[in-house]
């Protein structure tokens, strides 16, 4: 802790602009996180120590933020590339940014707070007030974007703290006052806008989505925060409502639901124009150059963010299934390689090691678990799982689709299931059709769950394998089949989910053709 070093308040670098600047003067410039883990050390000597005024905590306080940034970016694109990096970088990175953002947004949160409070340099800072509760917002944000990425649940605090600053800032009327929030950031913003923005992301569903995807439905949202309005009555396009005298996260408007005077409405008619507008530029392989994304990203990774916040807006996803309550015991292997081995198993092929899960609830569609956190580390949201319930013979795949860590350092996980009964296949091209593929790759058939006469089945095959050009060959049951593709449904971690038309073929031979 750099308090340990600094003595008096007069004796404290920070006590002074000048020395403060030159603090920052000497930062590594070519090390981000030295630099970044440094300025997070004198953020926490700013907050901890009470004896400065508040107009100069806000100074300092301001210079050490904005000298931050230029660190705070370079990691954040390092940690949400859209490339593989070790679990060492990753966790490493996550440790950086998410420290970061703590102090932050503790540091502003609790100088906002002193100011409501009428301590000693409130009247200086009156003027900035805009500027202070639209940054504490948005560190906040930032603050919840890496508990996410974790898979983390927000403290108890940090609803009660946003409705807060929404409500002293709709009292003393700036709540849509323009700020521009930091220098080289394009147009301004304002507290209602980045209320509006952050509670419309989070409602998107953050514990169904990667690390990566957080970051770009975050960064979508807010490239059109302008389109979310806070309205105090409630109309035709309210999604969101809260109680300024209940504070509390935010839910979903129910038609019918009593109203109040102290409950405010959050809407966002705009938002799905704008989003079909920038699908169709996607859609033409451009990414246009007026979104920060805060790094590069393709348009093909991109068009699936848009894809999935425009699911939201058009109607928020609900259960399809009602989940009972039950305790079945789950054989899970993670991966695809790992679930054609245990297909495969009855082959003489090794057995691999499983993991053993027991649901809290199960539908027709899905489960949840509580598992431990340790020995789960290769679990995220995509993961493909092998599932076998104990006393079936057969396996089924399902899917992660929501992670959560909970207050006991345990991952509760929601997974949807594709199939209850799977069978291990061996793809070859047709012979008319040709291609690249190598003959003779394994992926596997995905049986409905009732007589399908449809004459189309479900293949889960390896991540790159499917083309929407190449008809393939199967053998099963005694059976030769020619599948036609007709579309790639899911393109996942190391998966491609398609569908096939198929053609039963006169055969004679019982291998592979």
């Amino acid at each position: 802790m750099l308090t340990t070093f600094f003595g008096k308040k007069s004796e404290h670098p920070l006590a002074d602009i000048k020395s403060a600047q030159s603090l920052i003067d000497d930062l590594p410039k070519n090390d981000a996180y030295r630099s970044l883990a440094d300025l997070t050390d004198l953020v926490e000597s700013l907050h901890e120590n009470g004896d400065f005024k508040l107009d100069h905590q806000f100074a300092v306080l301001r210079l050490l933020d904005e000298s931050a940034q230029p660190f705070v970016r370079k990691l954040a694109r390092e940690y949400f590339t859209p490339f593989e990096i070790s679990k060492f970088q990753e966790n490493r990175l996550w440790m950086a940014l998410s420290n970061w953002s703590h102090r932050i947004a503790t540091a502003y949160f609790t100088l906002f707070s002193a100011y409501c409070n009428g301590e000693k340099g409130s009247a200086a800072i009156k003027a900035h007030l805009p500027l202070l509760a639209a940054r504490t917002v948005h560190a906040l944000m930032w603050k919840l974007k890496y508990v996410c990425a974790h898979y983390g649940k927000t403290d108890e605090t940090f609803w009660p703290s946003l409705l807060q600053l929404y409500k002293h800032a709709e009292q003393n009327q700036y709540l849509a006052a323009p700020v521009s929030l930091y220098s080289g950031f394009a147009g301004n913003t304002s507290v209602k806008q980045e209320l509006g923005h952050l509670m419309v992301w989070h409602d998107a569903g953050l514990s169904a989505l990667s690390p990566m995807y957080i970051h770009l439905t975050e960064r979508l949202v807010a490239n059109y925060g302008a389109t979310i309005d806070i309205r105090v009555q409630l109309d035709q396009h309210s999604r969101l409502c809260f109680d300024l005298n209940r504070p509390a996260e935010p839910t979903r408007v129910n038609a019918g639901a009593t109203t109040h005077p102290s409950m405010r409405f959050v809407g966002m008619p705009e938002m799905k124009a704008k989003l079909e507008d920038l699908l169709k530029v996607l859609n033409k392989d451009i990414v246009p150059n007026d979104i920060n994304l805060g790094g590069t990203y393709d348009a093909e990774v991109l068009k699936e963010a848009v894809q999935y916040l425009l699911n939201y807006v058009v109607a928020p996803p609900v259960r399809r299934n009602t989940r009972r309550t039950a305790d079945v015991t789950l054989s899970i292997v993670n991966g695809f390689e790992q679930v054609i081995q245990s297909t495969e198993a009855w082959l003489g092929f090794e057995e691999v090691e499983k993991m053993h899960w027991v649901t809290e609830e199960i539908s027709a569609n899905g489960f949840s678990c509580k598992i431990p956190v340790k020995g789960s580390e290769g679990i995220g949201i995509g993961s493909l799982l092998g599932m076998q319930p104990e006393g079936v013979p057969h396996w089924g795949v399902a899917v992660v689709r929501r992670l959560l860590r909970d207050d006991s350092d345990q991952l509760r996980v929601g997974a949807e299931i594709l199939s209850t009964q799977v069978a291990s296949v061996m793809l070859n091209q047709n012979k008319v059709a040709g291609g690249t593929m190598e003959n003779g790759q394994s992926a596997l058939w995905l049986y409905s769950r009732q007589n399908d006469t449809t004459g189309e089945v479900q293949l889960l095959m390896r991540a790159d394998t499917f083309s929407a050009g190449r008809s393939l060959q199967i053998h099963l049951s005694g059976k030769n089949y020619l599948l036609m593709p007709n579309g790639l449904q899911e393109k996942g971690l190391d998966y491609d989910l398609a569908k096939f038309r198929f053609a039963v073929q006169e055969a004679a031979s019982t291998e592979a053709v």
